[in-house]
């Protein structure tokens, strides 16, 4: 997709190194950077957007264009060569980037999510946005390891393919290994005997080295790395972002009222991941 990396501004700081980690993603998918800063409805029933233009007249442009312009700033910083664009709107966060997200190749965000001037702080927003978002999402936390190596949580959940895809081409652009965390879950046994998960599992296993297989011969330069851990699947999950640069999730689905679709691996890593969390729906 050539759809531009779009980010969401809130003028804080940590808000800006979120920015100059989405400009770091444009520069690598050679994609524009779009700027955005939404500012919040001043009352119940806010619209999914209203354009820039309308946000001028009620004086929101100017409330709004230093912390553009320092965001634009610190972009170019990060990724000198990358085209930036601005755009303000007005609604609530979670709806306008939403709407946006359609035409993005990637919508980021920050870990406390990217509130508009005047509302509160949702720390549930990266969560939202991963039931409405229509393209890869990634949520900006942690303290990422450069050198470290790209993580794939694979779990019967959600279908690995689109995730899988997503965390190779990931590690081929940043020159990093790939390590696929392969994550069990319990299911129940057949009741006429015999092991259930075990039927589960040879099936999930199947399927997996298929789908590994054929994306190997397509990112010959990805070295790719599986590891199952045993005993407490998320907190080995957790514990291996602590060295890694990236760490991708699959979520399944798509809830028809905007309500969290993450399965409890999701969750966790959204709360507690220390590296950047990619949420690519499958």
């Amino acid at each position: 997709m050539s759809g531009p990396v779009v980010v969401g501004v809130d003028g804080s700081r940590s808000g800006l190194a979120v920015v100059e980690v989405a400009a770091q993603q444009a520069e690598r998918l050679g994609v524009g950077l779009e700027l955005m800063q939404v500012i919040g409805w001043p009352s119940g029933g806010a619209p999914a957007a209203i354009p820039s233009w309308d946000a001028d007249r009620t004086g929101a442009r100017a409330a709004t264009s230093g912390a553009l312009a320092e965001a634009e700033r610190r972009a170019h910083s990060a990724a000198p060569g990358v085209r930036i664009s601005r755009e303000v709107l007005v609604g609530e966060p979670g709806n306008v980037l939403a709407a946006e997200s359609h035409r993005a190749s990637l919508t980021v965000v920050g870990s406390n999510g990217t509130p508009g001037h005047g509302t509160p702080r949702d720390d549930s927003l990266g969560r939202r946005l991963s039931a409405r978002a229509s393209g890869p999402l990634l949520v900006v936390r942690g303290r990422p390891n450069p050198a470290g190596p790209v993580l794939l949580a694979v779990h019967a959940t959600s279908t690995p393919r689109e995730a899988a895809e997503f965390a190779f081409a990931e590690a081929s652009l940043r020159g990093a290994d790939l390590v696929a965390v392969q994550l069990r879950h319990v299911v129940a046994a057949r009741p006429q005997g015999g092991s259930g998960t075990a039927v589960a599992e040879d099936d999930e296993d199947l399927a997996l080295a298929e789908t590994l297989s054929e994306l190997r011969k397509r990112y010959p330069d990805v070295t790719l790395r599986c590891r199952r851990p045993q005993g407490r699947s998320r907190r080995a999950l957790v514990e291996a972002s602590g060295d890694s640069q990236l760490l991708v999730v699959g979520v399944r689905g798509r809830s028809r009222f905007g309500g969290g679709l993450l399965d409890p691996v999701g969750r966790t890593v959204l709360r507690e991941a220390d590296c950047p969390v990619a949420l690519v729906r499958c």
